[in-house]
């Protein structure tokens, strides 16, 4: 899911290969298929306004033109099948990187069509990816537990490890100032990387058993996470260091991404196929 600057709102659909698109406005909705035995993970919009998709089934980068819906695919090497294409995002170049939980990372040149594929330093878990202000990319990875860094020039990944272990790094997001938002799985936490003094912090969800999936920060710095084991939109402030749940309308929800525009907080509602936002102001 990912909210355009024309105010309509990409999704895709998993289980019919297909990329849909909202007018939150009207509330109508359309759809492109992606082709035979697509199967599409996420979807982002790229520095040109086009929403690109990292699909597992076709295990391939996808670009719909969103003015005529013209399908291009960026498939992987021979050589790198079934990776289970996960997240992407651009760097300050306009190159996309992307994630696979099989094991690697990658990047897509859009200007030559080129597509490179690397192993990821300790194997299987690559899966949210973001870049800071600065244009560093950093991945989680869910299965390896850590966070990586990735120099754009030479494309090599370095580990940067949380504190606490066996955390389930799932999903990271940079703030303004460059720091690095993570969301910890399997302990409940939301985590904060400082790259300029390698300093961490770490906060504990409230509930009795938190699950936080999807990590985002808003215009104003403000962290959103989605936690499964409360079914609610979770609201850190970090400033005050101050956690507010909204509850999800739908039981169970299950928001498994968060992106948005100033504003709009949007979330996609896996277990319910339904997108919900946030209204900030």
């Amino acid at each position: 899911m990912a909210p355009a600057s024309d105010g309509t709102v990409w999704f895709t659909a998993q289980g019919k290969g297909e990329l849909g698109r909202l007018d939150p406005r009207t509330g109508t909705s359309t759809s492109v298929s992606l082709g035979t035995g697509s199967a599409p993970h996420g979807v982002i919009v790229g520095p040109e306004g086009a929403p690109w998709v990292t699909d597992s089934g076709l295990n391939a980068i996808v670009r719909v033109d969103p003015a005529t819906g013209e399908v291009r695919r960026f498939d992987l090497p021979a050589d790198r099948p079934d990776a289970n294409l996960n997240t992407a995002v651009f760097d300050a170049k306009k190159v996309l990187w992307f994630t696979g939980q099989n094991g690697i990372y990658g990047r897509v040149d859009p200007s030559s069509g080129r597509v490179e594929v690397f192993d990821a330093p300790r194997g299987r878990g690559p899966y949210g990816i973001a870049a800071t202000p600065d244009g560093a990319v950093y991945y989680a990875s869910l299965a390896g537990n850590h966070v990586a860094r990735v120099d754009t020039a030479t494309a090599r990944a370095t580990i940067v490890e949380p504190p606490t272990p066996d955390q389930g790094a799932r999903r990271v997001w940079p703030d303004s100032r460059g720091r690095v938002w993570v969301s910890e799985w399997n302990v409940g936490k939301v985590a904060m990387f400082e790259p300029g003094t390698g300093r961490w912090r770490e906060w504990q969800l409230p509930g009795p058993r938190p699950q936080p999936y999807a990590v985002y920060v808003d215009e104003g710095d403000r962290v959103w996470l989605s936690d499964f084991g409360s079914n609610a939109l979770v609201h850190f402030d970090p400033a005050q260091e101050m956690f507010t749940s909204v509850p999800l309308p739908s039981k169970p929800g299950n928001v498994r991404q968060i992106l948005g525009r100033p504003g709009e907080v949007w979330g996609a509602e896996s277990a319910a196929d339904k997108l919900v936002v946030v209204r900030t102001r």
